[in-house]
C-alpha cells in the first residue's frame, strides 16, 4: 500500500471513530433525542445523494430490508444506546458484528467456519465479555445491550445484502438514507418530544455535528473506504480498520472522559485479537458486504 492510500485509511478511521464520540456528545450533551438525530441525519443523506437513488435495484424487497436493518434499525439502537454508554465500550461492543456476520454467513449463505476463525469468533465474544465485567459480575449495560443488538441487525444486513448483485456504494447509501425516513419520522413523533426545540437550542454545533456524520463519514469517507477496496486485497484492508476502535477509545478518553482501566484494555486487546483473526481469513461470501455494516 503507498504510504498516500495508508494515510487515507488512518483519515477514514480517525473520521468513523470520531463521528462515534460526536454522536454520543450530540445525544447528551447536546440533549438532542437520538432517534430525531437519527433522522435528520438521513434526510441530509437522502438528499445529498439522491441522483443515484434510481434505478433501483432487484429484488427491490430485499434492497428495502436491508436497507431498513442497516439503517433506521441500526442508528436507533445505536444512538438510544449511547445515552448511557461509552464511546469506548460501544466501539469494543460493536466489534461483535464481525463475529456475528460470519455466523450468519455460516446459517444463511453456507459459509464454513474452519477452527481458526472459530478460535477468532470466541476470543471477541471473550474479549467483549471482558470490557463488560466486574468484581461483582456482568455491567452489561442497557446501553450496551442496545448497541450489541444494533450491531446484529447490521450483521444480518450485511449477510442478506450479499445475496443482491450490484448494488454500487452511493446507490445503497441513497436508499439507506430514503428509506430510513419515514419510520424514523413515526417513531420519534410517538416516543420523544421538543424534538425542535432540542436541535434548535443546540445551534451551529449540532448543525455541525450534522454535516459532519452525513457528509464527511457517510458519503465520502465510505466512498473513499470502497475506492480502497477495489484497489488493494480485502485481506489488507480489513485488519487495518481495526484502528476504529483504537482511535475511539482514545478519542473517547480525552474527549468525553471514557473511563478505561486495565481490565478494559485487556478486554479491548482479546477483542481485536479475535476480530483480526476472522479479518485474516476473510469470509468469501460477504467480500465487500461487510463493508457496510455501519461505521460509526
Amino acid at each position: 500500500m503507498s504510504l498516500r492510500d495508508f494515510g487515507l485509511l488512518i483519515l477514514i478511521c480517525t473520521v468513523w471513530a470520531m463521528n462515534t464520540v460526536l454522536s454520543k456528545v450530540v445525544i447528551t450533551q447536546m440533549g438532542v433525542p437520538p432517534m430525531s438525530y437519527a433522522l435528520v441525519r438521513f434526510v441530509l443523506v437522502a438528499v445529498l445523494v439522491a441522483p443515484w437513488l434510481l434505478p433501483m435495484p432487484r429484488p427491490r424487497w430485499r434492497l428495502l430490508i436491508v436497507a431498513l436493518l442497516m439503517g433506521c434499525g441500526n442508528f436507533v439502537l445505536l444512538f438510544i444506546g449511547l445515552k448511557t454508554a461509552s464511546p469506548s465500550g460501544a466501539a469494543i461492543v460493536s466489534q461483535l458484528g464481525v463475529p456475528m456476520t460470519t455466523i450468519m454467513s455460516m446459517l444463511m449463505l453456507g459459509e464454513t467456519i474452519r477452527w481458526r476463525r472459530g478460535i477468532g469468533i470466541s476470543l471477541t465474544f471473550a474479549g467483549a465479555m471482558t470490557v463488560v465485567w466486574d468484581p461483582h459480575g456482568a455491567a452489561l449495560s442497557p446501553g450496551l445491550m442496545l448497541i450489541a443488538a444494533a450491531a446484529f441487525l447490521g450483521s444480518l444486513g450485511a449477510v442478506m445484502m450479499k445475496q443482491m448483485d450490484g448494488v454500487k456504494p452511493l446507490q445503497f447509501q441513497a436508499w439507506v438514507g430514503a428509506s430510513s425516513i419515514l419510520p424514523l419520522l413515526l417513531l420519534t413523533a410517538v416516543f420523544e418530544q421538543d424534538q425542535f426545540a432540542a436541535m434548535s437550542a443546540a445551534g451551529l454545533p449540532f448543525i455541525g455535528a450534522l454535516v459532519f456524520s452525513a457528509l464527511v463519514v457517510s458519503v465520502l469517507g465510505h466512498t473513499a473506504y470502497y475506492g480502497l477496496i477495489q484497489k488493494y486485497e480485502a485481506n489488507l484492508i480489513a485488519p487495518l480498520t481495526l484502528m476504529t476502535p483504537l482511535f475511539t477509545i482514545g478519542l473517547g478518553v480525552v474527549l468525553t472522559h471514557d473511563h478505561f482501566d486495565l481490565r478494559m484494555g485487556i478486554g479491548t486487546a482479546i477483542a481485536l485479537a479475535g476480530v483480526l483473526i476472522i479479518a485474516l481469513r476473510p469470509n468469501r461470501m460477504l467480500s465487500v458486504a461487510e463493508l457496510f455494516r455501519s461505521r460509526q
